[in-house]
């Protein structure tokens, strides 16, 4: 069990902050990244419309397939934590509570950091 990858993705759909921890791919580049963060987002706004219930959706929060799980965790203003892991591994919520956290105090509180940028 493993954790292969973080992506971190702003409200517009712009990747933030990325990180490989197992190379699934070697071939990608970092134009690919940006394109899976931008089609991630857009079929997270799709899922969100596409609910079922009456009330608004929260989008895409876990996909999963024979190779790999998807868990997304979405703060409130908006921007996506995504962790791509081992389809077997347990509590992605809590990594990436524990992820946003982290950002929250590190990244949020820096007073040079620009928003939205």
């Amino acid at each position: 069990m493993a954790i292969y990858s973080v992506y971190i993705i702003n409200k517009a759909g712009s990747l933030i902050y990325q990180k490989d921890f197992v190379r699934l791919h070697n071939d990608l580049t970092s134009n690919d990244y940006l394109r899976m963060a931008g089609i991630f987002h857009g079929v997270y706004a799709i899922a969100s419309r596409l609910s079922p219930v009456s009330e608004k959706s929260s989008g895409l929060l876990e996909l999963e397939a024979e190779t790999i799980k998807l868990r997304c965790f979405q703060s409130v203003t908006g921007t996506k934590f995504v962790v791509i892991a081992d389809p077997k591994q347990q509590n992605l919520d809590i990594f990436l509570s524990e992820v946003y956290e982290l950002y929250a105090d590190y990244i949020l509180k820096n007073p040079f950091y620009e928003l939205e940028q």
